[in-house]
């Protein structure tokens, strides 16, 4: 199986293994969204608040993500910069629910876009409004003006509704996001 690796390696056959980051604020359904792409029977049915981060691996296509579930808890949020340089796509999850602390997001979100790791790199963003099965959830056009998602200029970025713990809307963003870090990796060819 390591000269298949290896030889598949060299030939460019086989998965691509890339590096996500998948950050928001506490609550926002991170972790239930990593835990929705695993396989049923490895599923968990209790998602606790994650702690530091955990790693996640799953593939689309022709790529497997190494996805870096941050915690969002305001303690933690300063480790989340130690995986901007490594990353080729960044996952923001936003709670649609939550409107008092939409301000506070799009703050965040702003201070990752605006770090060096990430302003100086042109990786491909998909921002999650999540928790659309809530009553008083804002549209994914709302949480775009919220976020003033429509000045960011030289890059990809989408925004999909999703509601992860159905997973309604997270095949949609999984596949725009792999034709996009496809063509962030191959762009970094030329």
């Amino acid at each position: 199986m390591g000269i298949f690796s290896a030889l598949s390696g060299i030939f460019g056959i086989g998965k691509k293994q890339v590096n996500i980051i998948v950050v928001g604020l506490d609550n926002s359904g991170k972790s239930t969204f990593l835990n929705h792409l695993r396989p049923v029977d490895q599923r968990s049915s209790q998602i606790v608040p994650t702690v530091g981060f955990s790693m996640s691996n799953f593939s689309t296509g022709n790529l497997t993500f190494n996805a870096f579930d941050m915690a969002g808890q305001g303690k933690y949020r300063s480790m989340w910069e130690s995986y901007y340089g490594t990353s080729q796509a960044l996952i923001f999850v936003v709670d649609s629910a939550d409107r008092m602390r939409i301000p506070l997001a799009r703050d965040e979100f702003w201070m990752i876009m605006d770090h060096k790791d990430i302003a100086n790199r042109p990786i491909p963003i998909m921002v999650l409004a999540n928790k659309m099965d809530e009553t008083d959830a804002m549209s994914a056009s709302e949480i775009s003006v919220s976020l003033g998602l429509d000045v960011i200029r030289g890059r990809h970025w989408s925004i999909q509704a999703t509601c992860a713990t159905s997973g309604v809307g997270l095949d949609k963003a999984l596949e725009w996001l792999s034709v996009e870090v496809q063509r962030f990796l191959d762009s970094r060819k030329t």
